[in-house]
């Protein structure tokens, strides 16, 4: 068995991954890429350097014969697990269906790897494998390959890329792979003459789909499939007529219909001696004899519903008929994936869609570029935050931030003094959705991730740190749950919130004449110290100005500070009334404070007693 050297690097890196690490890793293949071979060569190379038997599993019967096939290529012997096929496990590399393998558990014991192939169908079937055998081997290692590695709705199905690095949390909600360890596109290997180009041809007439409604599952709701499919007689058969027209000169066509109404339908439009159609109610015998017949091109259209999507190569196929919509990009991708088989006298293959999937899935016209959608994203653009204990920078959703608050380089809020901002509990208030930090440092084979959190909840009674989502703490048990959490989180940040307008105890104020800039008339600077507060507020008069508005606030200000309209001169000399209270607010865009209002000691019952005017040389004199 010879490998392409895209091959013998997708196996060099989980090898080499899998003699470090004992985490989950991943292999990103495109469908046609030789997975098959990947698989054989990588559970050939750990069985030899273990000595222990390799699990080897396919979603399908005859993805299991087609990767046992490969294997035997090698040159050794190896098993195959199947129900549909043959239960055998006298070699030490097995191929199996999870489904077959769940059913006898209790023969599975001391392997050294799992390779599961369609690896984006991590299922609780093989999770439970997957458990079961790390019973009997804690360091069993387990590798996936898949020619999509994301799902509908989470996302990306490994948390770090080769290359990329991290993936932002919501764009791999609960990755079950730790990293995806190679890649090799479809684009890449068209380049290279592996695979065989696609054509996407326009279509006039295709099915309304805006009526298709999603369940919560990620499936379509079958009533609005009905709808929007069956029962369209006119419509399915000029679609089929434009499909059975530009195929004339193409050798196998595979439609793929939306139901087992629909494809019967479907069927009526089409020769009856050059086409066929398979559905989950056919039964195996007559499927076999269908495909086998199909690849032996002893007919030309093949319909199947939901069937022959995956796991099926008939290398001729030049033609794919989309007439029903994939829920995700990687089913699409895996349909598409059925004609670029390489094939004597087959140039390119023709993509036919008439149920608006490629608008629905590749927005941006590249059918091998899907846009991956996942859990919708309630935080705003990714801030950087350095963490303090290892110093991996995180990328995490950043937190509103309407007041402005700078953010330090940890990626936590701070006033304008650099303090960091506290929540009610007295911790950090972190300026990012992240929780924890994601940087991690391999340790025994295992990856361990940095403990450094950003929230947390802190249990009373044993001080443990706790997830902030966590209703009970880890260690000891008890409630962690603050019904009023997060009024007082909000409380907190109100208090301090440096643009709010704030009311404070007037502690010293200082006179002060404060040339002019220019041929202008001195104004009248007036320093006010705030209790608490190491930067003072001020405010500027001009009793000489020409505009009445400015002489009307310095005389209104000097009646109460000296109990008579004072010259300028004469004010800097004589003691003031000291207010009892300043209403002040910083403005947005600046970095001074603007006095809103004064409350005197008339007006107030707050004593005065121990307030004081500032002189030239008090520390606060000439600041601003």
């Amino acid at each position: 068995m010879k490998l392409r050297d895209y091959q013998k690097w997708a196996s060099d890196a989980a090898f080499n991954w899998v003699t470090s690490s004992i985490d989950p890793c991943l292999i990103d293949a495109a469908t046609g890429a030789g997975k098959s071979l990947i698989i054989s060569d990588l559970a050939s190379r750990i069985h030899e350097v273990s000595g222990k038997r390799i699990l080897c599993t396919a979603p399908s019967k005859e993805l299991v014969e087609q990767n046992h096939e490969k294997y035997l290529a090698t040159g050794a012997k190896a098993s195959i697990f199947s129900a549909s096929i043959r239960k055998d496990l006298r070699y030490p590399v097995v191929f199996a269906t999870p489904q077959t393998v769940v059913n006898s558990l209790h023969r599975f014991g001391d392997y050294a790897a799992i390779i599961a192939d369609e690896a984006h169908g991590i299922t609780p079937t093989m999770t439970r494998i997957i458990e079961s055998m790390r019973g009997h081997n804690p360091n069993i290692r387990v590798v996936g390959c898949t020619a999509t590695p994301y799902r509908t709705g989470t996302g990306y199905i490994f948390r770090n890329h080769y290359e990329h690095g991290r993936v932002p949390e919501d764009q791999a909600v609960d990755p079950f792979f730790h990293t995806l360890v190679y890649s090799v596109g479809a684009r890449y290997l068209i380049d290279r003459g592996f695979l065989t180009p696609p054509i996407v041809g326009g279509v006039d007439e295709h099915y309304d789909t805006s009526g298709l409604v999603m369940k919560s599952n990620g499936q379509w709701d079958q009533s609005t499939v009905d709808a929007a499919f069956q029962g369209r007689g006119r419509l399915t058969s000029q679609i089929v007529a434009d499909v059975v027209a530009r195929s004339r000169d193409r050798k196998g066509v595979m439609f793929f219909a939306a139901t087992v109404q629909h494809a019967a339908e479907i069927m009526e439009s089409l020769p009856p001696h050059n086409a066929r159609i398979i559905t989950g109610g056919t039964n195996k015998k007559e499927r076999e004899r269908i495909i086998r017949d199909f690849k032996a091109r002893r007919f030309k259209y093949l319909v199947n519903v939901a069937v022959l999507t995956t796991g099926f190569d008939a290398e001729h196929v030049d033609v794919i008929a989309l007439l029903r919509a994939t829920e995700s990009p990687g089913l699409l991708q895996q349909i598409i994936g059925r004609g670029t088989r390489l094939c004597d006298d087959k140039d390119d293959f023709l993509v036919l869609d008439y149920a608006e999937n490629i608008e629905r899935h590749f927005p941006h016209g590249d059918i091998f570029e899907p846009v991956i959608k996942v859990r919708a994203r309630t935080e705003g653009e990714g801030i950087d935050a350095t963490c303090e204990i290892c110093h991996h920078v995180n990328n995490f959703g950043a937190r509103p931030n309407p007041e402005g608050y700078p953010i330090d380089k940890a990626g936590y809020f701070t006033d304008l003094t650099g303090a960091r901002i506290e929540t009610a509990q007295g911790l950090p208030m972190p300026a990012h959705f992240g929780r924890r930090c994601e940087g991690e440092t391999l340790v025994g084979g295992k990856h361990q991730r940095c403990h450094y959190k950003w929230s947390y909840k802190e249990c009373p009674e044993c001080q443990a740190e706790n997830d902030i989502a966590a209703r009970y703490c880890g260690v000891c048990k008890g409630e962690l749950v603050d019904p009023n959490e997060k009024l007082k989180e909000l409380a907190a940040k109100i208090s301090t919130d440096p643009y709010r307008t704030r009311t404070e105890p007037v502690q010293a104020m200082m006179v002060q004449s404060w040339p002019k800039p220019g041929d202008g008339p001195d104004t009248i600077r007036v320093t006010y110290e705030i209790a608490g507060m190491s930067q003072t507020v001020s405010e500027w008069f001009s009793p000489d100005s020409e505009h009445s508005y400015a002489r009307k606030m310095w005389a209104d200000f000097s009646v109460m500070a000296f109990g008579e309209v004072l010259a300028r001169d004469d004010a800097v000399r004589v003691q003031p009334i000291i207010p009892d209270l300043l209403v002040f607010r910083k403005e947005r865009g600046n970095k001074y404070f603007k006095v809103v209002n004064k409350i005197w000691p008339e007006q107030s019952p707050v004593s005065t007693s121990s307030r004081q005017p500032l002189s030239e040389s008090s520390s606060v004199a000439g600041q601003r």
